[in-house]
């Protein structure tokens, strides 16, 4: 499986952007596709994921402002960022995996398969 990570750019605080996560090749399974982040000289974090059932999970600090959805027959998987903070700022990857439990959502260790990352900045 290859994920392609798009959408990023330079907004605001305020504005908003949409990146994608388009996947080629076929996940199994309960899999669940995720959005991390990393801002300078910060660890990896969470953002969001989707599992195979559709549901959905977010890390606190981006609940009410992002959402993230799927398209399955475009393979594509989505995150929608509204409100954008400066504290969103980081290059933003996305991460496929197979047989990742609920618990293991957030957890990067958990996927499999990595996007390039793709950078998000916000001025204030």
């Amino acid at each position: 499986v290859q994920l392609q990570a798009s959408g990023g750019g330079l907004v605001q605080a305020g504005d908003s952007l949409r990146l994608s996560c388009a996947a080629s090749g076929r996940l199994s399974g309960s899999y669940a596709v995720g959005w991390f982040r990393r801002a300078p000289g910060q660890e990896r974090e969470f953002v969001a994921a989707i599992r195979y059932s559709g549901t959905t999970s977010y890390t606190d600090s981006v609940k009410g402002r992002f959402t993230i959805s799927r398209d399955k027959a475009k393979n594509t998987v989505y995150l929608q960022m509204n409100s954008l903070k400066p504290e969103d700022t980081a290059v933003y990857y996305c991460a496929a995996g197979n047989g990742i439990i609920l618990s293991s959502v957030p957890r990067a260790g958990a996927y499999n398969y990595w996007g390039q990352g793709t950078q998000v900045t916000v001025s204030s």
